[in-house]
């Protein structure tokens, strides 16, 4: 029969397995708004964002609810990473007929405490914040706000069930007259000792209080948890696993034993977790068990065992001694001799099995609950591995020294993938309630901050109108001949003319028919009229390709190399430039086996030029980098043929010379006949949209369209955007090789906004927001934020335990809460550049669809560069800001494959059936 009651009372490794499953399926339907309402393990959220990271400083007032009495505490942290904290307290003995009186009257009792406590210990000048410690069910809505759910532990006053229980105690204390003491956070007793084992050396996450009852919390990736709006970093998650098992999930462990223990307690059917694991009812397991041996003749044979059947007459604190392996024997023997028994020495060695098989079970359960949270945790972090530090205490942790070894080796057992370490809780109530609100104040002062340094980036919904109404004034003035000098947004004419030649076969490189009736961009139906091989050029930045573009009746192949251009000869002689292209394309032409022929070449040259014609274009700036002497008013088609002279590679005939954002539109063209807007946003940007000739003043003729490179990237630099410039933009700005030039494009385009977050990190750690104020030399280096970290940060769903990587891979001590805090600056600065392109092109569509008298315009933008396609979000930023600032325009916005290459092949093909 003993044996019998042992081995009920052993849970195999297997089974824990499946309680573990079955805790993690709770925790999961706890999470889930769905099935949170039927769920048994509540996933309360805390509010509670971040783990002490050892700057926190100052003087923190508590204020702890406990069983009879109030206690008041004042702490006081140095920002030495929390190791010396000082603190005074002092015991309230709370009055019998507070607990059961008016709710009115507890709290004033809790307030008088606060004010009897503080007289003569600290100025009423110095304002306090106090952490509440209270111990009831609630829920939580902030940090700062709660709603009690239902009293127990003896407590039961009127007029506070559904209330906030914050706003009670702070009426209370402000009828003190404490002005100076300000409620900022509650919280539970599992939280506190999560946040007193915490330091910045070793963060404590996850906690477990194994008591008179038990607990756990741990933070969670705040993204999965549907309960709460915020969807970065971290949040303290309270299970309230006590409950977990109330819908039979346990049944299949229940021994007898643990039936009756449920059903004298005074909530049957509830908490059956905590009835196998917490204090308050271990005592009476093992009193069951000894009453059900008992009654099968297997103990006390002789003994008149009635006492046994008294709730209590065993107390857990006896159970604990007993299974001491020295004295426990005498300890046995002690307690049941108490009761009135008679036990042999054979009883007591029996009753001391069942007090360790009990103690063990609890602690294996404990460990089944440990698992499924570390487990869940390691999956959230898409981690292979977890390393995590688990907070403990609890009456059964502290006087069993088996319990914690148990509890640490079956977790092992049930979770091998995760390293936990347990470290023991000092005051968790008390001392982690004043950390968690000393933390509260610190992350409270860093929003702060953050907020007051980023609000010139947040554009409001007026700033982009302005803008959109600023890009509208600059495209008129860059149209007209007489003030076209007076534009920051220089308009220029492209000789890439819309309207149809008559064939309906595509566009004409001269001047065009009258009508508008077919649609103003080449249809699939050009093709056949220009089949052959035609070469590329596409030079825009520090890479460079080489095209051949097949075209034949069946579609259009291409093949390409990618070509370096070193910063030596971005920044030395044009002729250096030049002639390192011509090798660059003899080199293509050898491998391709093309150097016995002369092929037409289209040159996609993406940087401001004043086009003359379409193999004419003289370069008014270099940008991007590029300052290379000798090219600036000179014509570009000219200096590339000169160095192919120089090089002796006679068989090169340029026929046509295009900005990539034309090459883009063309190439998108090809595919959407609607397409008459291209766009670039890579490391620079630019647009491009079909103007009707008439209004371009620069150029003769009135009929049909004319493609505009608006080069919009020097909006701005007559000064029209300056109320919008930042402080972090004017650094950018200074510290470029074309200072003053370019400001839209410095704005939004990949090459700069990695620098401007660079610039409002370097700003936040030197207003100890980041990195705990410690300088980080590594951030004054030049670029080595770069654009596409940006990208790889904000992508949704990226754990932050990925972007800390990213972090510490550029040797920046980042915390897990520095991690979200750059996702956000990253977040604004991209955000703003969607923004800001979608102002630009607001104007753009809008000036189309009044040209051509339309209520509603429907139109296509052809698309490409890095930032738009790589960005997880630039894209919809974009769409969505351009729908609100443009409603009567529909536009669809289709990305190019290979445009700017592409795209210059094209024109070249149409260039060769022009000149025929």
């Amino acid at each position: 029969q003993v044996q019998r009651a042992l081995l009920a009372l052993t849970i195999p490794l297997e089974m824990l397995q499946v309680v573990k499953g079955r805790m993690m399926q709770a925790m999961s339907n706890g999470l889930s708004r769905q099935t949170h309402a039927q769920a048994n393990v509540q996933m309360l959220p805390t509010y509670i964002c971040s783990t002490p990271n050892g700057t926190e400083k100052g003087n923190v007032l508590v204020a702890e609810l406990c069983h009879s009495h109030v206690r008041i505490l004042l702490m006081t942290l140095l920002g030495d990473g929390n190791h010396n904290p000082h603190v005074t307290d002092k015991i309230f003995d709370i009055p019998g007929d507070s607990m059961q009186g008016p709710g009115e009257a507890l709290f004033d009792f809790i307030a008088q405490s606060v004010r009897q406590f503080l007289s003569g210990i600290t100025s009423a000048e110095e304002r306090l914040p106090l952490g509440f410690v209270f111990p009831f069910s609630c829920k939580q809505t902030q940090l700062n706000k709660a709603e009690l759910l239902s009293w127990s532990k003896g407590f039961n006053c009127s007029d506070v069930e559904g209330k906030d229980v914050v706003q009670l105690l702070q009426s209370a204390i402000n009828k003190q007259e404490l002005f100076h003491v300000e409620v900022v956070a509650l919280m539970n007793d599992t939280v506190g000792t999560m946040m007193t084992c915490s330091t910045r050396e070793r963060p404590c996450e996850v906690a477990l209080v194994v008591d008179k009852g038990t607990n756990s919390c741990f933070m969670a990736e705040a993204q999965y948890v549907d309960m709460v709006e915020e969807t970065s970093g971290r949040m303290c998650i309270n299970t309230e696993w006590g409950s977990f098992g109330d819908d039979d999930a346990l049944s299949d462990i229940l021994t007898p034993y643990d039936q009756r223990v449920d059903q004298e307690s005074s909530n049957p059917g509830k908490k059956r977790f905590e009835k196998l694991v917490g204090s308050l009812y271990l005592g009476d397991i093992v009193r069951h068990t000894l009453m059900a041996l008992s009654a099968e003749k297997a103990l006390f044979i002789g003994s008149n065992v009635t006492v046994l059947g008294t709730k209590g007459a065993l107390e857990t604190q006896q159970v604990l001694e007993i299974i001491n392996n020295e004295e426990g024997m005498a300890k046995a023997r002690a307690a049941l001799e108490a009761l009135g028994l008679r036990p042999s020495e054979r009883d007591c060695c029996r009753v001391q099995q069942i007090c360790r098989a009990v103690v063990s079970r609890s602690a294996a359960l404990c460990a089944a609950g440990l698992a499924a949270i570390l487990s869940y945790i390691r999956h959230s972090r898409g981690l292979e591995r977890l390393v995590i530090n688990v907070a403990v205490d609890g009456e059964l942790y502290r006087a069993h020294s088996r319990f914690g070894e148990i509890l640490q080796s079956v977790t092992g057992l049930l979770a091998p993938e995760c390293m936990a370490a347990l470290v023991p809780s000092v005051d968790g109530t008390g001392r982690g309630a004043a950390i968690v609100t000393a933390v509260a104040l610190r992350l409270a002062n860093q929003r702060r901050e953050m907020d007051q340094l980023l609000a010139p980036l947040r554009l409001s919904r007026a700033d982009l109108e302005h803008v959109q109404a600023l890009m509208r004034r600059e495209m008129e003035l860059g149209l007209g001949q007489e003030t076209n000098a007076n534009s920051s947004v220089r308009m220029l004419p492209t000789y890439v003319r819309g309207t149809p030649d008559g064939t309906g076969e595509g566009w004409g490189p001269g001047e065009g028919g009258p009508g508008e009736a077919v649609a103003p961009l080449m249809p699939p139906c050009w093709l056949p009229a220009e089949r052959g091989e035609f070469l590329a050029l596409d030079l825009g930045g520090t890479n460079f390709r080489v095209l051949v573009v097949r075209v034949a009746e069946d579609g259009i192949r291409m093949a390409s190399e990618i070509y370096l251009i070193p910063t030596d000869i971005m920044q030395g002689t044009g002729e250096a430039l030049f002639d390192h292209i011509i090798d660059c394309i003899m080199d293509f032409q050898l491998k391709q086996d093309l150097m016995e022929q002369v092929l037409p070449l289209g040159f996609t040259f993406s940087f401001p030029c004043q086009q003359l014609g379409l193999d004419k274009a003289v370069l008014l700036t270099w940008t991007k980098g590029f300052s290379a002497s000798g090219c600036v008013g000179e014509d570009v088609v000219q200096l590339l043929r000169e160095a192919a002279q120089r090089k002796q590679h006679l068989a090169l005939k340029v026929v046509a010379v295009v900005n990539d954002t034309v090459g883009t539109m063309m190439s998108c063209g090809y595919d959407d006949p609607k397409c008459e807007i291209g766009l670039i946003v890579g490391t620079g940007t630019n647009a491009c949209y079909m103007e009707e000739t008439q209004n371009v003043g620069t150029v003769e003729g009135e009929q049909g369209r004319m493609c505009i490179n608006m080069e919009w990237g020097a909006f701005g630099d007559n000064g029209c955007l300056d109320h919008i410039f930042t402080d972090f933009d004017r650094l950018v700005d200074e510290k470029t090789i074309n200072a003053g030039k370019q400001r839209f494009e410095k704005l939004i385009s990949g090459m700069y906004l990695g620098e401007i977050v660079r610039y409002i990190l370097l700003a936040l750690v030197e207003k100890q927001v980041l990195f705990r104020g410690k300088p980080c030399p590594r951030l004054q280096t030049r670029d080595i934020f770069k654009t596409k970290f940006l990208s790889t940060i904000e992508i949704d769903g990226l754990a932050l335990q990925q972007v800390q990587a990213i972090l510490q891979d550029l040797e920046l001590d980042a915390s897990f809460e520095d991690s979200v805090l750059v996702r956000e600056v990253c977040q604004t600065v991209s955000l703003r550049a969607a923004q800001l392109c979608a102002a630009g092109l607001a104007a753009v569509v809008e000036k189309m669809r009044e040209n051509r008298g339309l209520s509603q315009l429907a139109v296509t933008v052809g698309v490409d560069g890095t930032l738009y396609k790589m960005h997880p979000c630039f894209s919809q930023h974009l769409q969505k800001m351009l729908r609100e600032l443009a409603p009567n325009c529909t536009v669809t916005f289709l990305q190019s494959e290979d445009g700017s290459g592409k795209g210059a092949a094209l024109v070249a093909a149409v260039a060769c059936r022009g000149a025929e």
